[in-house]
């Protein structure tokens, strides 16, 4: 028999409800758990701590929590299931270099300069261990911040060597207690480092460092980078700058730059090429880097041009780079210097001249090489580009039948590939980028 309480119902909606209840009713549940559940999650929040973010009013304990990321690190795989321990090295290694050992290579007879060259078969087999930061080392700054100020303690260079390297780079960094700033606080870069840019762009014929990319500028090789200064301008103007600079144990320019979050790395001209393919940069920049360019038969300069893209150019600032004398007009005289000779044998064409400051430009046409007198500098063969790097340095001209032979004048400054690029790169890369 049934309940009165269930005959109502269905004297109301009959012996079948209609569909229309039936959702309601399933409405009318879904909302009370919709209900109860913020309810309670409303409560859990009320006795749930309030999240802090993740700031540092102080640098200590940022140092602390490298460090004991460090120590972790001393624990490393060395197979399935298996683990060892990898200790630290001793502080004699603090400035260990793999491949660079000048004292090893000194032994062996290594001179002239080659003695700082990388040399990885005079290595021998090391204790592994892991290298250990600097004493005083600090957690950098944040980009871009970290750009203009680095911790002192960072880097192997001291107070009495900042305040006896010469009056350029007095000017150049301040020294303000435990840091380097490269910058005032008005913003301008010291040692006129925006002023130097401004005059290389005009030297081009641009109207001002803002239209390298423009010009198809926009890779750029700084050799012996010092500080890296003038590139951390040319990022400011979204170049790509690498800098490159000579093996040191103490004061390293290398270390300077990667330490302001440049790109940077350790290699010269004494012996061998180094480790980029041919016609990699738009520009190469050389300000009193100390290389004797007419040294080796004109070696360097050839490797110069072997990493420099066609219509590129080579900026080469120092008081003794003066091959001419005092004006441009003075290279029509009979007497060509070495470096002169040179580099009408590569095909470049000496285009401006200011004060210490020679800009060459790297010949666009491919067909100069075949029109130079008998006996110039040879083309390399074929094969040669696709060589491995640090090969030793070659006499002859790289790159000249390479199908990435494309000036850079006719380079896309967009985001897109031209069409010349897309013939050699494919359609992939125009949408990679």
């Amino acid at each position: 028999m049934r309940s009165p309480w269930f005959n109502k119902p269905l004297a109301i909606f009959g012996p079948r409800p209609p569909v229309s209840w039936l959702l309601l009713c399933v409405v009318c549940v879904l909302g009370l758990i919709a209900i109860l559940g913020s309810t309670s999650l409303s409560a859990f929040d009320s006795v749930t701590p309030t999240p802090v973010l993740d700031i540092y009013s102080n640098y200590r304990r940022l140092k602390e929590q490298a460090a004991v990321d460090y120590l972790e690190l001393r624990t490393l795989s060395s197979g399935a299931g298996r683990q060892r321990e990898v200790g630290l090295c001793g502080r004699e290694q603090e400035n260990y270099v793999p491949c660079y050992n000048v004292s090893a290579n000194l032994l062996t007879g290594l001179q002239d300069g080659e003695e700082f060259d990388r040399h990885c078969e005079m290595s021998r087999p090391r204790k592994q261990c892991l290298v250990r930061p600097p004493k005083d080392y600090k957690i950098p700054l944040r980009w871009p911040a970290g750009k203009d100020v680095i911790w002192s303690g960072n880097v192997k260079i001291t107070k009495d060597q900042f305040l006896s390297s010469g009056s350029m780079t007095k000017r150049l960094m301040l020294l303000e207690e435990n840091q380097f700033a490269f910058h005032s606080e008005d913003g301008l870069i010291f040692d006129g480092v925006k002023d130097y840019s401004h005059q290389v762009a005009e030297m081009i014929g641009l109207g001002g460092d803002s239209e390298f990319v423009q010009a198809g500028v926009q890779t750029v090789l700084d050799i012996g980078c010092g500080f890296g200064s003038f590139g951390a301008h040319l990022v400011s103007l979204k170049l790509m700058s690498v800098c490159i600079a000579a093996y040191e144990a103490t004061g390293s320019q290398v270390q300077m730059a990667l330490e302001r979050g440049l790109p940077a790395m350790i290699g010269n001209f004494i012996s061998r090429q180094l480790p980029y393919p041919s016609l990699s940069f738009d520009m190469i920049h050389c300000a009193q880097c100390g290389i004797v360019w007419d040294k080796k038969d004109g070696m360097l300069l050839i490797e110069v041009d072997r990493v420099l893209k066609p219509g590129g150019y080579f900026v080469l600032t120092s008081p003794a780079s003066n091959p001419h004398g005092s004006s441009l007009s003075t290279k029509k005289r009979s007497t060509l210097t070495p470096i002169d000779e040179f580099t009408e044998e590569i095909c470049w064409n000496l285009i401006a001249q200011q004060d210490e400051t020679f800009i060459w430009q790297k010949t666009v046409d491919v067909h100069c090489y075949k029109t130079r007198k008998h006996g110039a500098i040879p083309i390399c063969n074929d094969g040669h580009d696709s060589s491995s790097y640090y090969q030793p340095l070659v006499s002859c001209i790289s790159g000249a039948t390479s199908n990435r032979w494309i000036p850079i004048q006719n380079r896309s400054s967009g985001p897109h590939l031209s069409s010349a690029e897309l013939e050699i790169h494919g359609n992939s890369a125009g949408r990679l980028l």
